[in-house]
């Protein structure tokens, strides 16, 4: 029997989503939809194998802990999640940006500032270059969550980090709908209290939110969501950032829960496949990026670390192992999932990329 007609024999959607949690399953369920293959594509754009241009982006996941359980997380972080990365593992990620030529480190997590080694790593990596691109990926909540997260602003400016941050939209409804009761209250508070300290306003202090769809559709187009945001929370809050990012759901984790549940997986998986934009495809952030997982494992993108799909690089697929070299000439992992990055003005952790 199809995988995506088993779903009228799960009783639950705690059971759905368990089932979900399994990265082989999610891959044998996405390449049951009856879609061209994404290889496919990239063959008639002349990019098939997808290979590296330059790596200069290190993404670190922190862990998978995070105060919050958003329906949409494609890294099913939450309260509940215990997979931490270790010092040694941080140590380790020290050692190879201190001897390899990235221009950026993207914290992420989970809520990356969970990790009780977060602040120490930080300041190692200043440490290493004072003028290194640090980001962090930080859910706002976490800032008034416990109060010894309350001084992050500030830990923040000490360090010059640019704090990227998940808004879902300008109001509580849609917010708090994605995010959990309450969330946009305490996301605003967050923003105002980054303010403070200059963030969105200081040129030398940036934050920048990210946007995602509430439900089964693409975003609509960045710069125009841009204006209506800082317009709307400018109006409202008295508040200010510097860019948005609108980044599309990939069908990964529990959006792909979501996307089971709902009966929208076949329509938003044909949506995406429709718009295929080679020159996004050109752009995808995986061919600039390494993508290292909470157990020190190295992965194209974070979207295949939540799929478990290594590194093509046997030699070189965990940071013990590291190989600079390996790693710039190795082909890049690929799947049905990828539709999500190249659909219309294409999506990575840094918004469109077309």
């Amino acid at each position: 029997m199809s995988l995506l007609k088993e779903k009228s024999k799960i009783k639950s959607l705690k059971a759905l989503g368990d089932a979900f949690a399994d990265s082989n399953y999610q891959l044998k369920v996405l390449n049951e939809v009856n879609v061209e293959k994404f290889g496919n594509k990239l063959k008639a754009s002349n990019l098939f194998p997808l290979t590296v241009t330059q790596i200069d982006t290190l993404q670190i996941n922190m862990g998978k802990m995070c105060n919050q359980v958003c329906k949409h997380c494609h890294v099913d972080a939450g309260p509940d999640r215990k997979e931490i990365m270790e010092q040694v593992t941080l140590q380790k990620c020290v050692e190879i940006i201190k001897s390899h030529p990235f221009t950026t480190i993207d914290l992420t997590g989970g809520a990356p500032e969970m990790n009780p080694n977060f602040r120490g790593f930080v300041e190692e990596i200043r440490k290493v270059n004072n003028e290194i691109k640090i980001i962090v990926r930080c859910n706002l909540t976490i800032i008034l969550a416990n109060k010894k997260y309350h001084d992050l602003p500030h830990f923040f400016k000490e360090n010059k980090i640019e704090v990227v941050s998940s808004l879902p939209y300008f109001e509580a409804k849609r917010t708090d709908a994605q995010r959990g009761d309450g969330v946009f209250e305490k996301s605003i508070k967050a923003l105002q209290m980054l303010n403070e300290v200059g963030y969105g306003i200081d040129k030398e202090l940036v934050l920048n939110l990210v946007y995602n769809p509430s439900g089964a559709f693409m975003p609509d187009n960045q710069e125009m969501l841009e204006l209506k945001f800082k317009e709307k929370l400018k109006e409202e809050f008295q508040f200010e950032f510097n860019q948005l990012f609108a980044i599309t759901n990939l069908p990964v984790s529990r959006f792909l829960n979501y996307l089971i549940a709902s009966d929208n997986l076949e329509d938003y998986m044909e949506t995406l496949v429709d718009s295929y934009n080679p020159t996004a495809a050109e752009g995808v952030m995986c061919r600039n990026t390494l993508s290292i997982g909470w157990d020190g494992f190295i992965y194209d993108c974070d979207f295949n670390q939540m799929l478990d799909l290594k590194v093509a690089s046997p030699q070189s697929t965990h940071i013990n192992d590291f190989d600079w070299k390996a790693l710039n000439d190795r082909n890049i992992i690929i799947n049905q999932h990828c539709y999500g990055c190249t659909a219309g003005a294409g999506s990575s952790c840094g918004g469109t990329v077309a």
